[in-house]
């Protein structure tokens, strides 16, 4: 298993994995007009509950651009602010905003309760036990504060997956969800949540709002790196980055998305659809970030596994259409250099040639939206793991 150096990367912590298949990569950056305290709490399905030991670890920096760069661009560094408190607890059976009276356990960093966070810092907490009932959320909150209007922490800004709520205030250690409103459009989490598991594998799955999961029921888990993680069982780690808007010159940049995806022992890379799309990269372009990613990636760990998937479809039309057929040949023909081996997620989604540009209408979000549904998960999720272990078994 690769080993960093680097105390300060995700797994400089050999003895800590994933807790969650939740992406919590940021691809927005908080701007606001005056300086504030909020408190964040939200509610996470883990892969394992029962008796937990918890860390968790920050990169203060946008992963993914979203748009065109305007608000937030891949790599773009958070600005100054502060964690006031920050605490776990049993988030009980259903997110209601509450947590179970008694079980709040604090998060300290180097045995503070608060953190100043610097621009681009990257930073773990202190190691927080917790009992957590089957069935059960962890229930996450914290408090954070802004001293000055502008940038500063990023987040993720895309339909949200999971219950979460947000207050005014210092309420990181209120039980009741009273001041509490519900929120949408605001994940506002580390940006990996790790519990203490010996795992044989650590996966990364690296890639856009599709990888993400975004569109899929809140609180259902149904896309399909949440339905691989459960597959494949809780002896693989496995790190969901999939970031809403992502495109592979997002992570060709060499910034703080692809730091965390050099983490891993294996790298899933499904990206593309948005450099065709809002990106309006040739098919040229996109293999050279490609092969510029994977280059990286193996720079960094010459032993790690790296599997390349194919562009899933999106409904593209013309030069889009021309330039998706032309990229997925390539993969499947002629992969980059590198390239440990090919998953066809296209395969699985699109129709029957000659409109295999297309998502089949029973895996769309709905009539006009091409993102993949829950059905979809299964259906990919079922695909990757035959596939999967199918090639381990060879």
């Amino acid at each position: 298993m690769h080993s960093q150096e680097n105390q300060g990367e995700v797994f400089s912590q050999s003895e800590y994995s994933s807790a969650t298949a939740l992406s919590t990569a940021a691809n927005y950056i908080m701007n606001s007009q005056k300086p504030s305290t909020h408190t964040y709490r939200t509610y996470i399905r883990l892969r394992e509950n029962g008796s937990l030991t918890l860390k968790f670890w920050h990169s203060n920096a946008v992963d993914s651009t979203w748009d065109m760069g305007l608000e937030a661009r891949g790599s773009e560094p958070g600005g100054e602010w502060s964690m006031e408190a920050a605490y776990i607890a049993d988030g009980g059976l259903a997110p209601d905003g509450t947590v179970a009276a008694g079980t709040e356990v604090p998060v300290t960093f180097s045995g503070a309760a608060a953190k100043q966070v610097a621009p681009g810092e990257t930073f773990w907490s202190d190691e927080a036990s917790l009992t957590l009932p089957e069935g059960h959320y962890l229930a996450f909150t914290w408090t954070i504060r802004t001293a000055a209007p502008g940038k500063t922490f990023p987040y993720n800004v895309e339909g949200i997956l999971v219950s979460a709520y947000d207050a005014p205030g210092n309420l990181a250690g209120q039980e009741s969800n009273a001041s509490f409103r519900v929120s949408d459009n605001l994940l506002v989490l580390p940006s990996y949540i790790g519990y203490k598991k010996k795992v044989s594998k650590r996966l990364v799955f690296l890639g856009d709002s599709i990888t993400q999961g975004v569109r899929t029921a809140k609180d259902e888990y149904s896309y399909w790196a949440a339905r691989i993680a459960e597959g494949l069982g809780t002896g693989y780690g496995l790190w969901n980055l999939g970031s809403g808007w992502g495109r592979a010159y997002d992570v060709a940049t060499n910034g703080s998305w692809l730091n965390k995806a050099k983490q891993g022992d294996e790298v899933l890379i499904v990206l593309g659809v948005n450099d065709l799309d809002i990106g309006k990269r040739s098919a040229g372009e996109l293999v050279e970030d490609l092969t510029h990613i994977i280059s990286l990636l193996r720079e960094a760990n010459p032993e790690v596994e790296i599997i390349l998937s194919t562009v899933p479809p999106f409904n593209f039309e013309g030069e889009r259409e021309e330039a998706w057929r032309s990229v997925n040949a390539q993969i499947l023909t002629a992969p980059p250099a590198g390239v440990s081996r090919i998953f066809d997620i296209a395969a699985v989604l699109s129709m029957p040639a000659p409109a295999d540009h297309r998502v089949r209408a029973e895996y769309m979000s709905n009539s006009d939206d091409p993102h993949p549904n829950g059905t979809a998960g299964k259906a990919v999720a079922d695909a990757f793991l035959a596939w999967y272990e199918g090639a381990v078994s060879k």
